[in-house]
């Protein structure tokens, strides 16, 4: 992703803003996260830039959609990431597999 997004030598673009890169590794590490813990393990990775939208396609082995926490009290703990998710992003999109598990796909400004 540091490469993709400008932070590393030799990476194309302008440089991104520390907000917008911020939001891009957060929405990442999070969906990427998610399919760790919740979704039977990350069988699929992918990030492009087209014009000013980072596109993010993560695919995991389960067949559930994402959720968020029960009840928001101070003490819970998890179900923030996905609405955190669908706040940063400009279009989300989940596609159940025909083999099972399921493709999250986010499109998200980068300025």
């Amino acid at each position: 992703m540091a490469e993709l997004l400008g932070d590393a030598p030799g990476a194309a673009g302008p440089p991104l803003s520390e907000e917008a890169r911020a939001d891009a590794f957060l929405v990442t590490s999070e969906l990427v996260t998610n399919a760790v813990r919740h979704g039977g393990g990350l069988t699929g990775f992918a990030a492009e830039i087209n014009g000013e939208l980072l596109k993010i396609t993560v695919t995991d082995a389960s067949d559930k959609s994402p959720r968020t926490a029960e009840s928001h009290s101070a003490m819970s703990e998890g179900g923030f990431g996905w609405p955190l998710i669908c706040l940063l992003a400009e279009q989300v999109s989940i596609a159940p597999l025909p083999g099972g598990g399921k493709t999250i796909q986010v499109t998200m400004p980068l300025r």
